[in-house]
């Protein structure tokens, strides 16, 4: 067998055996097992499915093609060629697999005891924390995932995935050390914000108007707006979290990022954060705009006071200064922004929700005490804002907050289930995993912050 013959004959069945590889890539309701309450959204399941399943088709068509290629015309050319083009194949049939591993990763969780069912829940709290009153976007499917590091982070659907493609979903990941309290909703409303700001084109907009503002600013000032500038797409993640949840996203953040103070003043030009101590301050001043109340200048003066500001350098010194001197115009004109894609309004007012008034949140907490069936009916993000806010006024402690969120996370899980909508009040309480007398007592003792 001359070298010609014995190349096409050796490709052939290495093109054959990508074959056989490719047909025990299988669908991921054939391979996942989870309880029905773990399971994700019909529409992500669907939107995964059909794009791994273009995927497979696609290279399976490419695979035969080649085949039917190295045994007819491509026996002829020289055997550099023939493995020049099945290299090219191999290396897309790799990133068919990478691909797959990408979304396995998240759903593989589906099947651990509890966390599958939790994450179920999550998926229904990002996908209302997408939601935004008018017709502005289509908000894509979104699937939630735990991740042992120490940061949230989000892979936005309509971004282009590993070696091509588009992502038909959003993926957020939680860190498992936020699954606590409204650690979870600070991490998972932020990731859904970067996931609004790219709907609505917020990041280049609000970006452009920055610039514009710099350009007529004095010197000094105009360091400060191209700082915001740089940070922009952070600060517009936390805005969306704050207008959402609240001080549940502030207390969130203040958590994430109490960190040696080292850190907390680190002032970095290649982060796209805001250094963290200025960042909860930020947080604060965001929150005063959008929902005003004494409550944010305190939480910014107890940040101030476990992080004095003592003891800097004076080149820092002056970058606190001038950014404190500079948050309010910068918050101003950030709630005042009118992207093309809101049709005008500001976001401050598009992005803003009544009931997330701090007074609101108390009343709706106090209601909840004599009524807790309530809860269940009210939407994930307004839950995550009046446990926050309970938290933060002292009415809540850290203990019942936790078991209350989970029971909560485990009925909107529970609520994705085909059958949920009919269970009886009993039999759904029984599914979560509590008896419905738990809920009732949700008193503490606990002083307030404030």
């Amino acid at each position: 067998m001359d070298d010609a013959r014995l190349a096409s004959w050796l490709l052939e069945h290495e093109a054959r055996a990508l074959l056989t590889r490719l047909d025990r890539v299988l669908p991921f309701a054939l391979q996942v097992p989870m309880v029905p309450a773990a399971a994700v959204l019909p529409r992500a399941a669907a939107a995964i499915e059909g794009y791994l399943a273009d995927g497979r088709r696609q290279l399976r068509s490419r695979v035969l093609e080649f085949i039917g290629w190295i045994r007819g015309p491509g026996r002829a050319v020289d055997p550099a060629q023939m493995q020049h083009r099945f290299t090219l194949l191999r290396l897309r049939f790799n990133v068919t697999l990478t691909q797959l591993e990408l979304f396995a990763e998240a759903l593989s969780q589906r099947s651990e005891m509890e966390t599958g069912v939790w994450l179920s829940g999550l998926d229904l709290a990002a996908q209302d924390a997408l939601r935004l009153q008018g017709d502005f976007y289509h908000a894509p499917p979104v699937i939630c995932y735990v991740h042992r590091e120490l940061g949230g982070a989000i892979r936005r659907a309509h971004t282009r995935l590993p070696g091509g493609g588009e992502n038909p979903v959003s993926i957020i990941r939680i860190p498992r050390e936020r699954m606590i309290g409204y650690g979870i909703a600070s991490s998972l409303v932020h990731e859904t914000g970067h996931q609004a700001a790219a709907l609505l084109g917020l990041v280049a907009s609000v970006r452009a108007e920055l610039r514009a503002e710099a350009a007529g600013a004095p010197a000094r000032q105009r360091w400060a707006w191209r700082l915001f500038e740089r940070w922009i797409s952070e600060i517009i993640a936390d805005f969306w979290a704050v207008a959402k949840v609240g001080m549940a996203s502030t207390l969130g953040l203040m958590g994430i990022v109490s960190l040696p103070r080292a850190f907390v003043f680190r002032m970095s030009t290649d982060d796209p954060h805001p250094f963290p101590w200025f960042r909860v301050k930020l947080s604060c001043a965001i929150g005063d705009a959008l929902y005003p109340d004494p409550q944010w200048r305190q939480a910014a003066a107890l940040w101030a006071r476990l992080y004095p500001p003592s003891g800097l350098a004076p080149r820092q010194v002056q970058v606190i200064d001038l950014l404190e001197r500079m948050t309010e115009p910068f918050v101003a004109l950030l709630a005042g922004h009118r992207p093309a894609s809101l049709r005008g309004r500001p976001l401050g007012e598009a992005v803003s929700i009544p009931s997330r008034a701090p007074q609101r949140l108390s009343g709706l907490y106090e209601q909840w005490r004599a009524r807790p069936g309530l809860m269940r009916d009210a939407a994930p993000t307004l839950v995550f804002a009046v446990f926050g806010q309970a938290r933060a006024t002292g009415r809540l402690s850290p203990e019942e907050e936790d078991r209350m969120i989970g029971e909560l996370i485990t009925w909107w899980a529970v609520q994705t289930t085909p059958n949920g909508a009919y269970l009886g009040r009993q039999s759904r309480a029984v599914a979560a995993g509590h008896r419905p007398s738990e809920l009732i007592d949700v008193r503490s003792g606990e002083q307030s912050w404030k």
